[in-house]
């Protein structure tokens, strides 16, 4: 596979930035993409030079010079339109949070081994080049056992009832959103968690705008989490055991830069870069792993991805939000 074809499902804000930086891949090329609207399709192959534009996901799905289908629609169409690509034996690379709950994500994974074919969750985060560092100096004992996690990631928005962030029928809320960032941050270095607790406060249409995670996992080490849309927090992130603490910046879900804060010594800036809009480097991923015969990523594999969909269920039971269908 010296070139890569990428199928792109669905034409909005996300996709475009992930179309953009695959242009930074010289062995990636973007060969088709796919909506409901055939006008919608043709106006973003239009506009990024792509050849065919496809008027379903079916017909992307269907495409025989397509390798591997990014899908990018809202959450709540995540699973039909991975299980689609998956039968028509395409390898996926899925948008997060990867479905609505963890029982819709076990079916996508139980097929993608049942056909042999790679899948992925793009959660871009755990690719980045500066998150990646911090998992190997965790790994290699530079803090000791990690004892606590905090991470947090809240926005302030105005928006109305039909927007995608407080609509139940498009898995709205704060938490799928945005919460599975710091929840995914603190799985990579504390695996899952025992205990979760949670509070939230909730919009009139009944999804999340403000709230509380706290983990507890094996040996005592816990994770404070919290994520909102009427908020605007620092969205930053820590991680501390006994011999120190690693901190990072605002956006710390695709930083540059990090310190490495030791309980003896001098603190330690690392600067690590991304390329282009940090998108690429998940793709990049997803390419190898295409390559080297792999089903899934083991910077995101598919456990952590149950994991962490298995926790965001938790948390709405315990806050009270159900999706439709649930």
């Amino acid at each position: 596979m010296s070139t890569i074809k990428w199928g792109i499902l669905a034409t909005g804000g996300i996709a475009a930035t992930f179309t953009e930086d695959l242009k930074l891949l010289p062995d990636a090329e973007v060969a088709a993409v796919g909506s409901r609207s055939a006008e919608a399709a043709e106006a973003f192959a239009g506009r990024y030079g792509i050849p065919r534009a496809h008027g379903s996901w079916a017909e992307l799905a269907a495409d025989p010079d397509v390798d591997i289908v990014y899908v990018a629609n809202t959450q709540n169409a995540h699973y039909d339109a991975v299980r689609l690509c998956l039968e028509a034996g395409k390898a996926v690379l899925c948008e997060k949070a990867f479905t609505l709950n963890r029982a819709q994500a076990a079916e996508l994974v139980d097929l993608a081994r049942e056909r042999g074919l790679f899948l992925m969750e793009a959660m871009w985060m755990r690719c980045n080049p500066a998150i990646r560092k911090i998992v190997e100096l965790v790994a290699g004992g530079a803090l000791g056992p990690v004892n606590t996690v905090h991470a947090d990631f809240g926005i302030s928005v105005t928006v109305g009832p039909g927007h995608r962030l407080r609509d139940p029928e498009l898995g709205g809320g704060a938490l799928l959103d945005l919460g599975v960032y710091p929840l995914s941050f603190a799985h990579m270095v504390l695996g899952a968690p025992e205990k979760v607790q949670a509070w939230a406060r909730l919009t009139p249409e009944g999804v999340d705008e403000n709230t509380g995670m706290l983990l507890g996992h094996p040996g005592g080490a816990v994770a404070m989490l919290s994520c909102g849309i009427t908020t605007h927090s620092p969205v930053t992130a820590s991680v501390s055991g006994p011999l120190g603490r690693i901190e990072l910046p605002h956006l710390f879900f695709r930083p540059e830069t990090f310190t490495l804060y030791r309980t003896e010594g001098e603190p330690e800036t690392f600067h690590v870069p991304y390329t282009g809009n940090g998108m690429n480097h998940e793709a990049a991923e997803a390419m190898r792993c295409l390559r080297e015969g792999l089903l899934e990523s083991p910077l995101v594999p598919w456990q952590a991805t149950l994991d962490v969909m298995g926790v965001m269920d938790e948390v709405r039971a315990r806050i009270g939000v159900r999706f439709p269908g649930e």
